[in-house]
């Protein structure tokens, strides 16, 4: 693609990120999009085929977004810790940026999104997109070092991070309803018990899960500045390690 034409469809990603995060979903449009950039609406069929395209192209770039955010976690001495921090970085980023996380998991136009989603216990991935695929692949890391450490019993680690994915997800959409008030305190009396309830299932001890637990809101504030600071700007990214 010339230089050209992909810098424009970069700008148009660019600007359709920007209305979404101050208007959310709905507010997309392809005279609206070209339009922050200067161009016709042809632009946006040019580089996209329409509006559909826009939206695939956009939930691709949300997680890759997500990626390099999780990434910026650091690996400690304490697996569990980090598996926990993971979550809790997880969970900021859907407090932070609320309506990129909507449209990444459909929550959102309807229909507007190609699904992305296989079937994670089939194919080890759980979706289509590699940009998908690399937030995910973070969580089964931690969870292998976990492992290793003989914190957890040895089991698959791809079921085991959608077990944990599972419960993060679940608690992050009940939170954005507000059921858990707005003042973090569901992430103390709901998700830190829940964490370690489930956790024990998996065979760590109950003091030791309740020590990490501790230790991961303690860390969560300590990379707090790592986690928010700006975006880099796009380009290639390191695969997660395996």
């Amino acid at each position: 693609m010339p230089r050209t034409l992909a810098d424009s469809r970069e700008k148009l990603i660019e600007a359709g990120m920007r209305l979404l995060e101050e208007q959310g979903p709905e507010a997309l449009n392809a005279r609206r999009l070209a339009a922050e950039i200067g161009a016709s609406t042809m632009a946006v069929y040019t580089h996209f085929g329409g509006m559909a395209g826009v939206y695939e192209a956009l939930g691709r770039e949300a997680f890759a977004r997500f990626e390099r955010f999780l990434r910026r976690v650091p690996d400690t001495e304490d697996p569990v810790t980090d598996l926990l921090v993971l979550g809790l970085a997880y969970r900021e980023f859907a407090v932070a940026s609320p309506q990129r996380y909507r449209l990444m998991f459909g929550l959102a136009s309807p229909g507007a999104l190609p699904s992305f989603g296989h079937d994670l216990t089939i194919e080890g991935t759980p979706a289509t997109a590699a940009e998908m695929n690399d937030a995910f692949a973070l969580l089964p890391r931690h969870v292998r070092r976990a492992m290793v450490a003989g914190r957890i019993r040895r089991d698959d680690p791809i079921i085991v991070a959608g077990q944990i994915w599972c419960m993060i997800h679940g608690y992050v959409l009940l939170e954005a309803t507000g059921v858990f008030g707005q003042e973090g305190r569901g992430v103390l009396h709901i998700l830190g018990p829940h964490v370690i309830n489930l956790l024990v299932g998996l065979g760590d001890d109950r003091e030791a899960a309740e020590r990490s637990a501790g230790q991961s809101l303690l860390n969560i504030e300590m990379v707090g500045a790592v986690v928010r600071e700006p975006e880099p700007r796009r380009g290639r990214r390191p695969r997660p390690a395996r």
